[in-house]
């Protein structure tokens, strides 16, 4: 038997074989471009989920003597203000340049949260600890 017949039998002839690299390649392209849609469809949907923050400009002081007075300086993107704390008496700042007032003891803490009503996001502003 010659031995060009018997590796044509066990391997192939050289058309029957350049179909195996050319399957290879169209597989590596095909799972190339499925990872890259993949990847992009992940990256476009993250980009969406993230909340921009609140901002706005609050001051928060207290006297000396117990009275803690929180106002709204400056707008950002804020609906509202509110304020939270061990003191009674703060609610919601609802315009830029009013206040809230409270009697407070030494050592409680008040907070100033930014409110964006329209996406229903809060961010903490400012805080104080009285003194």
């Amino acid at each position: 038997m010659d031995a060009t017949i018997l590796r044509d039998k066990l391997i192939g002839s050289d058309d029957e074989r350049a179909v195996s690299p050319v399957i290879g390649v169209i597989l590596m392209v095909a799972i190339t471009v499925i990872l890259a849609a993949v990847i992009a469809t992940l990256v476009m949907d993250f980009g969406d989920s993230v909340q921009q923050e609140v901002n706005a400009g609050v001051t928060i002081e207290d006297d000396g003597s117990g009275n803690v007075v929180v106002t709204w300086t400056s707008e950002g993107t804020a609906d509202e203000i509110i304020v939270r704390g061990d003191c009674s008496g703060f609610g919601t700042i609802s315009d830029v340049e009013n206040t809230a007032t409270a009697s407070c003891s030494t050592d409680d803490v008040v907070t100033a949260v930014a409110v964006d009503n329209t996406n229903n996001v809060e961010t903490q502003v400012d805080s104080h600890t009285v003194s």
